[in-house]
């Protein structure tokens, strides 16, 4: 982990009030690993006081790449930065996603900006079968770059399937025979639950990542807590214990 002032090299609307931004640190790019996530503070000072977190999407060379939406001050800001900008950056944090284990198929299930870790982690299952499923509200909110074999739904029914991005795995999961398979899951809370249910009716590894109120991004303001299943301690914390978690180990509120 480091924490350091990185200059911006790029930021760029990619989608209807989706944003990349690419920022230069070489020791994050080098030792990040997907499903980790960085902590930025947009500006010195006290305002706005705390740091955002953000999924590592993707690197290259010695460049990271986050995507975001403007949901308050701090993403405010962040659209508006310019190539040479700097960027107050604590990385990279949090346990990544685990590949290691006997699966042939990775299928990645992400609703809206759940999107954000996949590309990373798609540079890095490098051998194996990939399925990747994106939920939208409509088409416009689409980005779909660095990705394999892309399923759309959508809620208006804009683009691909009408309806939510679960339903169309599910069924896809009838179609098909998948059962070497690891499900990677990003998104709203409802939606995790919904695909932990999937997973487990079909007897699927699932490992989920998950959004909570990561502060400080190294466990000491204890804003990000997810109740365990079992375990000594009663709830895990987000920022550390995860953002990556399997399914079985966490409760859903």
């Amino acid at each position: 982990m480091t924490q350091e002032l990185a200059p911006v090299s790029e930021r760029t609307e990619v989608a209807d009030g989706i944003f990349l931004l690419r920022f230069t640190s070489a020791h994050i790019a080098h030792t990040a690993q997907p499903g980790q996530f960085v902590n930025i503070r947009p500006v010195a000072g006290l305002s706005p006081l705390l740091r955002r977190p953000f999924s590592v999407c993707r690197v290259e060379k010695n460049d990271v790449e986050i995507v975001f939406n403007v949901a308050g001050a701090g993403t405010r800001i962040l659209a508006l930065k310019r190539p040479g900008d700097e960027l107050d950056v604590l990385g990279p944090l949090g346990s990544p996603f685990g590949f290691g284990e006997d699966f042939e198929t990775a299928i990645m299930v992400a609703g809206g900006l759940g999107i954000a870790p996949f590309p990373f982690l798609t540079q890095n299952l490098r051998g194996r079968k990939v399925e990747t499923f994106v939920g939208a509200g409509t088409a416009g909110k689409l980005w779909l770059e660095h990705l394999q074999a892309v399923h759309i739904a959508t809620d208006d029914g804009s683009k691909g399937f009408h309806g939510n991005v679960v339903a169309l795995l599910e069924e896809f999961l009838g179609s098909k025979n998948l059962e070497n398979s690891k499900i990677y899951g990003c998104g709203p809370t409802r939606m995790l639950q919904a695909l932990s249910d999937l997973a487990k009716m079909n007897d699927l590894q699932c490992e989920l990542s998950l959004e909570g109120d990561m502060a400080c991004g190294i466990g000491i303001c204890q804003g990000c807590p997810v109740e365990r299943v079992n375990g000594k301690k009663k709830y895990a914390l987000v920022c550390t214990d995860g953002p990556t978690f399997n399914c079985n180990d966490i409760v859903l509120a």
